[in-house]
Formats: C-alpha cells, sequence, structure tokens
C-alpha cells in the first residue's frame, strides 16, 4: 500500500538529546473538538522525503507534546507528521507554556489527519503565532497548510516546500468531486479563513492539485512566497 510505503520512507531516526532533563511527554490526550460525522477520521497527506537534509528531531528541547517540541518560553518546534491527536498536544503545549509565540517548522513531512491539521491551523492563527521555515528547512503536503496558518509567516533561504493532491479512503482526488462540492471547498475555506482572497484561495487550491496525491510539485521559498506572500 502507497501510504504504508510512505511512512517507510519517513522512518529516519531522531537525533539523539544532549545532557539535558528529560522532556516532558505528553500523547493520550482526549480531544473532542473533532468528531467526523461518519465516524472516521481525515485520511492521511503527507510527503516522503527519503533523503532529508533536516532531521526529525531536535538535539536539544525542553519538553514534547506530540510532533511539537518546546525550544524556550517562546518558542516551539514542528518536527514530524500531525495526527488527531496533535491539536490537543497543542493546546497542552500552550497551556504549559502560554508564551510560545512562534513555531519553527523544521521537518514537516504533513499529516495522518487532515480534518484534526485544518483544525489546529485555526487553533495557531487564532492565537496569533507566526510560523517560521529556516534554512534546510521542510514543509511538505499537509503541513503548508499549517505554514499558512502562521499570524506572521517568514521562511529562510534554503527552506523547501511541497505541495500535491490529497486522497480519500476510497482512493478519490479533489477532480473527482464538483469545485464546489464540500469535499473541495473545505480547503478553499481555509485558505480565505488565512486571510486569502478567494481569487488567490482558489488559484493556490489549484495549484496544489496541479500534480496527483503519488506525487509532488517542489517550490522554494521564493516561490512559495509567490504564492502566498509573508515576512
Amino acid at each position: 500500500m502507497l501510504l504504508l510505503a510512505l511512512l517507510a520512507c519517513l522512518a529516519r531516526p531522531v537525533a539523539a538529546q544532549a545532557s539535558i532533563p528529560a522532556p516532558v511527554v505528553i500523547e493520550d490526550v482526549v480531544w473532542e473538538e473533532i468528531v467526523p460525522a461518519d465516524g472516521d477520521g481525515g485520511g492521511e497527506r503527507f510527503v516522503a522525503t527519503e533523503a532529508a537534509a533536516t532531521p526529525r528531531g531536535l538535539a536539544t528541547f525542553m519538553a514534547t507534546f506530540g510532533p511539537f517540541r518546546v525550544l524556550d518560553a517562546n518558542r516551539a518546534a514542528l518536527v514530524d507528521v500531525t495526527d488527531a491527536r496533535s491539536p490537543a498536544a497543542f493546546l497542552a503545549m500552550l497551556a504549559a507554556y502560554p508564551g510560545i509565540a512562534t513555531v519553527d517548522m523544521i521537518d514537516c513531512p504533513g499529516t495522518e489527519d487532515d480534518r484534526a491539521n485544518l483544525a489546529l491551523g485555526r487553533m495557531i492563527r487564532a492565537r496569533g503565532i507566526a510560523t517560521h521555515v529556516p534554512a534546510r528547512g521542510f514543509v511538505g503536503s499537509g503541513a503548508v497548510e499549517l505554514f499558512l496558518a502562521g499570524a506572521h509567516r517568514s521562511a529562510e533561504a534554503g527552506a523547501a516546500f511541497a505541495v500535491h493532491s490529497w486522497q480519500d479512503e476510497d482512493g478519490r482526488e479533489p477532480a473527482d468531486f464538483a469545485a464546489d462540492a464540500p469535499e473541495n471547498r473545505v480547503y478553499i475555506d481555509y485558505y480565505r479563513a488565512m486571510g486569502m482572497p478567494p481569487s488567490q484561495a482558489s488559484a493556490f487550491y489549484a495549484m496544489t492539485n496541479s500534480v496527483p496525491f503519488a506525487g509532488a510539485k517542489w517550490m522554494t521559498a521564493e516561490q512559495m512566497r509567490a504564492w502566498v506572500g509573508f515576512d
């Protein structure tokens, strides 16, 4: 199965921690804000990165909350795919570290749950948190929605982005639905909520769907800036 193969590609070792106290790990937080009507979670959407230039983990950090690593009182990093538990992990992180104002997107291949991922993006935007991609940072697939969520967005030269179509549990992609179908509208509505005017939201969504689910359109920081604008 393609998704299992992609997961195998993502299985890179996490960098060892330096001599610091063991991080606080919060994995099993119950979060009930998203309950899909059909009882199923959102589909998986991420980009395999067999030869990534950035580590999935960080050498030093203060605490772990799902895919987030707390770097200091004001900054956190995102270093993995998001899933259904990530919104709860994010809220728990902010409860413990309310001063966090920026999320560094270090190694972000995408998401295992699109619905939860879009909700997480809305949480980031609602709390006025900035998103930043450092040099050699990677933001792909569903993680691009999280980058767009930043109240202020920035990316250094050398950062990489990748987009592609989504695919549902039945193997259907955006073109299999009408342009105004709920399956497509949810993304355009999200982009508009992130500050894009209607025409830009539609154009950006069309660009992300210009390659199939199994492929990827790779972009530099400057190319992404031309599409969405950032600091």
